[in-house]
């Protein structure tokens, strides 16, 4: 599992690893029942500390992306498949919204929007 961390990025170290944690399950990269290193590998692998590993853990956890056995250590979820759904319909909308908002500054009309979605969608 390779994560890359920037101290020029915006987003704090921890929702860095949360956020590409994420983006490997969601992609498939990571795949339910897979295990993830323990907070303390993770944090010496990244060179940080282990209360920002252990935070982003812990969202990843209350997001329902991974879940920790006592004792086996820290897996992806196999419970997630509807939630990684949601999430994607989630994102897709807020691309979604992106688009219908410069369709609108540029007065094209939502005909012509859903006939170009409909091309994209079924790849001619």
């Amino acid at each position: 599992m390779e994560i890359i961390l920037s101290n020029s990025s915006p987003k704090p170290i921890y929702e860095q690893i949360t956020s590409q944690i994420k983006a490997m399950i969601m992609n498939g990269t990571l795949k339910p029942g897979d295990a993830l290193p323990s907070m303390r590998m993770l944090a010496k692998s990244l060179h940080i500390s282990v209360i920002t590993s252990q935070h982003a853990y812990e969202d990843l956890v209350r997001e329902g992306f991974i879940e920790t056995v006592a004792g086996k250590g820290t897996f992806v979820s196999n419970q997630n498949k509807d939630f990684i759904k949601e999430e994607q319909l989630r994102i897709i909308e807020g691309k979604i919204e992106d688009i219908v908002e410069q369709a609108k500054i540029n007065d094209i009309e939502l005909s012509q929007l859903v006939d170009i979605m409909t091309m994209f969608y079924e790849g001619d």
